[in-house]
């Protein structure tokens, strides 16, 4: 029997209930009795709930602009919903005054909360299942005291199937690392990246596995990708076909803070370039007994973090060989260009063109790299900009592939392309034949 923390909340029977008992909740808050309740409490109420979500929609898409693209209009109505409650719940306890009344009334209220975020957890797939809403941590996480030290005999080869046989005792899952990467080269202030070890780590003698350098979007952290990524459940499901060998995984921090838009690149923001190209890198082969061949390297990322992944490809080929783009822009911005020049390099247009992929990629080519794109069939924003520069890469020289999934801009798609691309990438980076 599936345990309660294992519930979906993007199929099945339960966000279908809890969408249903938020509509009760919303009828219980909306049609007491009472007629002037009905005529002048609850249309005022309404109306502040609309008035408050217009205000919010102006702030954010106008004044503040902490994202690139504008937040789907859909999401906005959820929050003017999710208003609603709050602003009715003591007039409609107010109706009648009775310990039933107010109990009935903040379970309705909270029902319509409650279905209110399902709705958006269905926008953007942020939690699969109730356990991961709760926060709980389904990933076994490890220290960096209780890794091996040694440095003795180890396994390679390519690909590294052939050469490799799991020992008895191997773990039937990977674990976590929580690590701070400092910026050394760089200067660049960030959180502490999340590192995926499947079982073959912690084998005796170990293989030398691969690296796949992963990025969160923005707004975002490394968490994401094994919350809404559910990158540990990915991981270890491909580990157990292929006998514990899996790509030792970094998800790095590509923006220094949840909110944050640095571009990905050297600038006046930061030099996020440097510190994932130098700095990471470096630390990864000093810290994890891992396959230093650059051919066994790859960067992805979603979303920002996918624009990310092609930036690095393109400016630093020799260190990232092969990546991985889903929903990726087609360059950084910070919602247009004027902006972004004028926030990264103090109006110098020029500065941005000569480290923007796209324009790279009109003038080098890269007959030693690889890649993936992956985009929603129904991202109507970033599907049009991943599919130009799937043929820009082509044009390029790069030898890459396009995957088209089901869905839009979330984690539904991202999950999923990880997961279609993961053989390819095990195959690239010398894991599979």
């Amino acid at each position: 029997m599936t345990r309660v923390s294992e519930l979906s909340l993007l199929t099945g029977w339960l966000p279908v209930v809890l969408t249903v008992l938020g509509v009760l909740g919303a009828v219980w808050l909306m049609f007491p009795r009472a007629r002037r309740y009905r005529t002048a409490t609850m249309p005022v109420a309404l109306l502040g709930a609309a008035v408050l979500t217009v205000a919010l929609y102006l702030f954010v898409e106008e004044v503040w602009r902490p994202f690139p693209d504008p937040i789907a209009l859909s999401v906005y109505t959820l929050i003017g919903i999710g208003l609603a409650p709050i602003l009715l719940l003591v007039p409609r306890i107010r109706v009648r005054r009775t310990v039933w009344t107010g109990v009935v009334t903040v379970f309705g209220a909270v029902a319509v909360l409650v279905a209110v975020g399902t709705g958006l957890n269905l926008v953007y797939a942020s939690y699969p299942t109730v356990g991961a809403a709760l926060g709980v941590d389904a990933v076994e996480r490890v220290d960096t005291d209780q890794l091996t030290q040694l440095r003795g005999q180890v396994i390679s080869g390519r690909p590294l199937e052939s050469v490799w046989s799991a020992p008895a005792g191997l773990p039937e899952g990977g674990k976590v690392l929580t690590a701070a990467v400092p910026p050394t080269a760089s200067g660049f202030g960030t959180r502490d990246a999340q590192i995926y070890l499947p079982p073959a780590y912690f084998a005796d003698p170990r293989p030398l596995l691969p690296v796949l350098v992963l990025l969160a979007g923005e707004p975002g952290a490394a968490q994401d990708w094994f919350v809404a990524g559910q990158l540990a459940e990915t991981m270890d499901e491909f580990a157990r076909a292929h006998r514990g060998l899996a790509p030792v995984v970094v998800v790095a921090d590509g923006t220094g803070g949840q909110l944050e838009n640095p571009l990905c690149l050297d600038s006046r923001l930061g030099n996020v370039a440097t510190y994932l190209a130098v700095d990471v890198p470096a630390w990864t082969r000093a810290n994890l007994q891992i396959d230093p061949d650059p051919r066994a390297w790859a960067v992805g990322g979603l979303s920002y973090g996918g624009t990310c992944a092609l930036q690095l490809a393109t400016n630093y080929p020799q260190v990232y060989p092969t990546f991985l783009d889903m929903s990726g822009q087609d360059e950084p911005t910070l919602g247009d260009r004027q902006r972004t020049v004028e926030a990264a390099f103090g109006g110098d247009t020029a500065a941005l063109l000569r480290v923007n992929p796209l324009d790279l990629m009109l003038s080098r080519t890269y007959p030693d790299s690889a890649g993936a794109f992956v985009v929603g069939a129904d991202d109507e924003q970033y599907r049009p900009q991943v599919e130009r520069m799937f043929q820009a890469a082509k044009v390029a020289g790069m030898d890459v592939r396009l995957q088209i999934v089901p869905g839009e801009h979330n984690f539904a798609v991202w999950s999923t392309g990880l997961r279609v691309q993961l053989p390819w990438l095990a195959t690239r980076l010398g894991i599979a034949p």
